[in-house]
């Protein structure tokens, strides 16, 4: 059972979104954030994701979580900075990549892709058997009797 948090900001100013940033990287579960910014910027709602839970979703997902209509985002624009957390929006997918002091410490993807990565990654990674237990189970299945002789 994992750790379930949403964040909401209105308005942010650098103090805030620099705890929900840093929260997320404190706890090293996903987080739920929804950022209401000044100036009529429309809401951003996403799931950061740390970025060492981010790795292990996407070495057991089969495959990349599927574009549709999202193959390009929005025009290039600054990286926004918030204390110490620095945040880089990708044009390709709609990421956002959240670093701190040069290394990557979390990315905030769509709920949607959130979801699908969390879930292929469970589906694939319950499956799996390394090596050694493998061999085990072979050699368990190997000493039962044919399905005949019971």
């Amino acid at each position: 059972m994992g750790i379930r948090i949403e964040a909401e900001v209105s308005f942010p100013a650098n103090n805030e979104v620099e705890r929900v940033l840093g929260m997320a990287e404190t706890v090293g579960e996903p987080v739920t954030v929804t950022f209401e910014w000044e100036g009529g910027r429309p809401l951003l709602h996403g799931v950061l994701v740390p970025a060492a839970t981010l790795a292990l979703w996407e070495h057991w997902a089969p495959t990349a979580y599927p574009a549709g209509d999202r193959a390009e985002g929005p025009e290039l624009a600054h990286p926004e900075e918030f204390g110490p957390f620095t945040l880089f929006r990708r044009r390709v997918g709609g990421r956002t990549a959240v670093a701190r002091d040069g290394s990557v410490v979390a990315e905030l993807l769509d709920p949607a892709e959130a979801h699908w990565l969390e879930e292929q990654a469970r589906n694939v990674r319950q499956g799996f058997m390394d090596p050694k237990q493998r061999a085990a189970f072979e050699d368990f299945l190997a000493r039962q009797a044919a399905r005949g002789e019971q």
